[in-house]
Order: C-alpha cells, then structure tokens, then sequence
C-alpha cells in the first residue's frame, strides 16, 4: 500500500517562492503519474502539473507555466514543486497525487479524476 504526504506549504507574499514536497511511502515502483492538485473553497480541484515517471514528461496547466517545476527524485519517491513569482490567486490546498495504469493522451495527465491516490493537502497562502 502506498501513501502520500505533503509538505512545505506556508504564507509568502507575492512575489515570493515556497517548495513544497510529496513522500511517497510504500510500493511506489508501479506509479505512472505524479502529480500536484490545488483546490480552493469555490473552485474544483484542478491540476497544477504533472509528470511522467516513465519518460519525465511534465505538463502543466497554463497559468503556471513559467513559475512552477515539477520534479522527483533519482528513486522517484519524493515530488516536488518548485513555486516561484507567487501570485495571490496560487492560495489554495495543493495535493499531490499518483496514478497506477496505463499511458495517458495529452491533456490527461491534468485531469484529477485519472489520479488513484491523494495527499491529505499542504495548504499555501500567497498575500498581496
């Protein structure tokens, strides 16, 4: 069995950088997509990026491109998400997320209803 946990979430204000990391404990050798979620009290939950760990695709949604990174390491039991030039409406709780199964088309990977496995959430507060 494997679970998730997040951390590195905080207050910055804008402009400002936060990492935030996602353990993954277990039997984590079948994983095919990790991925970061964020959710706030009036939207959805949508996906912030992703990645592939069997080439190291990455995907992101486009409001993000540019500030964020999403990375693993060399074992690929740890992900991380390198947040930069922070705005206010990046507040959320981000949840990181994993996915057992087979390759998905372009434009999937984002999609959080593909995603087998959720964090408890590490909530992140970006103040003007």
């Amino acid at each position: 069995q494997v679970q998730l946990k997040e951390s590195g979430g905080g207050s910055v204000q804008a402009g400002g950088s936060l990492r935030l990391s996602c353990a993954a404990e277990g039997r984590t050798a079948d994983i095919h997509y990790m991925g970061w979620f964020r959710q706030t009290p009036y939207k959805e939950r949508e996906g912030v990026a992703a990645v592939s760990t069997v080439d190291a695709v990455t995907y992101y949604t486009d409001s993000v491109k540019g500030r964020f990174a999403i990375s693993q390491d060399n074992a690929k039991t740890t992900l991380y998400l390198q947040m930069n030039n922070l705005k206010p409406e990046d507040t959320a709780m981000y949840y990181c997320a994993a996915r057992w199964g087979s390759t998905l088309r372009p434009g999937y990977a984002l999609n959080r209803n593909v995603y087998n496995l959720w964090g408890q959430g590490t909530q992140v507060t970006v103040s003007s």
